[in-house]
């Protein structure tokens, strides 16, 4: 198969995730504070391990493999990494949005409802993710593809279950919930096929690729995932979370890689 369509498909799958991981808001269960956090944890650790080992050192490899020198290939994904988060800051500094936890960013529009301000944080979240699956299947290694894809579709998981219990908060009914939190998955394939077209039309190009989109998902970790878990007060169980996320993004790489 084209490495472009594995690519779009490995991205739409981990998108979905997010849609499977909502299921258990069907149940009568109540998610405590403590467990969001921790679950917004594990994403975050897991998001954290795959920008370190799954984009970032294969980055610097694809450089050196280029004949860049090693300070020429740090210098390469220092760049990338600013340039991938600056596209997410100014993202999220000029596209209305509005957060679960930390509230409103972005201008401030009257006219647009509230579901839609969640889209838009969910899709300025979920592109760079989708993006990193993407430009790793668009190193020609489909093993690295693979391990970004499963670990962005075990981070998509409990997301989407974090994701549906606030919109069941705002009294949107189960089915309702689980169908919206799918939905805001979907924008990762959008990223995947950016990804994984744009590196495969040269290899000079994919070093900064795959910092690029190590930049985007840093940004995300930091701006959202960590500051969401700091207003739920509660710091040491989202450091649980994000610690065994980490260890197992880890894992993953190290055994499939």
């Amino acid at each position: 198969m084209n490495m472009v369509v594995i690519g779009l498909v490995a991205s739409l799958l981990a998108g979905l995730a997010t849609g499977l991981g909502a299921l258990p808001v069907l149940l009568p269960i109540q998610l405590t504070d403590r467990l969001q956090a921790v679950l917004l944890g594990f994403g975050g650790g897991i998001m954290l391990a795959a920008t370190s080992f799954s984009l970032l050192e294969p980055g610097i490899e694809a450089a050196i493999d280029l004949g860049y020198s090693v300070t020429g290939a740090a210098s390469i994904m220092v760049v990338g990494l600013g340039m991938g988060a600056g596209l997410l800051w100014f993202a999220h500094n000029n596209f209305p949005h509005e957060h679960f936890f930390k509230g409103k960013e972005g201008p401030d529009l009257q006219t647009v409802k509230r579901l839609w301000l969640f889209i838009i944080a969910i899709a300025l979240h979920n592109f760079p993710e989708g993006l990193a699956v993407g430009v790793g299947f668009g190193t020609g290694d489909i093993t690295n593809g693979v391990v970004l894809a499963v670990g962005i579709a075990l981070q998509n998981m409990p997301e989407g279950l974090v994701v549906a219990v606030a919109l069941r908060n705002l009294n949107y009914r189960p089915w309702s919930a689980v169908g919206w939190s799918t939905v805001t998955g979907l924008v990762q394939p959008i990223g995947g096929l950016v990804g994984v077209s744009i590196v495969t039309l040269s290899t000079a190009i994919l070093p900064w690729g795959l910092a690029f989109a190590a930049g985007a998902m840093l940004f995300v970790i930091v701006d959202e995932i960590i500051p969401d878990i700091d207003q739920k007060s509660m710091g040491q169980s989202g450091t649980l979370g994000v610690m065994t996320g980490f260890a197992a993004m880890m894992f993953l790489d190290v055994v499939l890689g």
